[in-house]
């Protein structure tokens, strides 16, 4: 079974468990910066975190890699096939970790609306090649929040990331598809 068959597979078996997809990550190939560069559209890659559900009910979309010092983490759509940048938020990552009601989609309305007063254009990241479990790989570095993302390929246009976020010792796991 190649890796974009694993993935459907777990995806369709309603996620993995922390331990199943740390050893996943671990099995895919390592990529470069040059591979990053692009939109991606982003879901989520469920193993109970608290943080599953979250990114679903606030409307998220995905990521954007201009270049190595130019990287929006944050993508959303509005609902109307427009996609905006946006500021990531302390208090609200916080929040959606420790609130589980945030999760309900009930919640999108006020999410869009948050989302739509962070919007931003100015790069809110960068990349460089880091470590991580033993390989280096493309790994995206948030400017004002302890997070760095890791991405490992699934295939050419697909890659698995591993939020790490410091004080949260479970990694967040996420899927971003090549969009543009």
């Amino acid at each position: 079974m190649n890796s974009l068959e694993k993935l459907n597979t777990t995806l369709e078996n309603g996620g993995a468990t922390t331990e199943e997809a740390l050893k996943f990550f671990d099995e895919l190939e390592s990529v470069n910066l040059e591979f990053m560069i692009g939109r991606w559209q982003g879901s989520e890659f469920p193993t109970n975190h608290p943080m599953d559900g979250l990114l679903e009910a606030s409307g998220w979309y995905g990521k954007e890699f201009v270049d190595v010092d130019q990287v929006h983490p944050l993508l959303f759509s509005d609902g109307n096939n427009n996609i905006f940048k946006v500021d990531p938020n302390p208090t609200a990552m916080n929040l959606g970790l420790r609130l589980p009601i945030l999760k309900s989609q009930a919640m999108k309305p006020i999410f869009t609306l948050m989302n739509l007063m962070l919007k931003t254009e100015k790069s809110q990241a960068r990349m460089r090649m880091m470590e991580y479990r033993q390989k280096v790989s493309a790994t995206m570095i948030y400017d004002n929040l302890p997070i760095n993302d890791i991405f490992r390929k699934i295939d050419d246009n697909t890659v698995l990331g591993l939020m790490d976020f410091k004080g949260v010792p479970q990694p967040f796991f996420f899927v971003l598809k090549r969009d543009i």
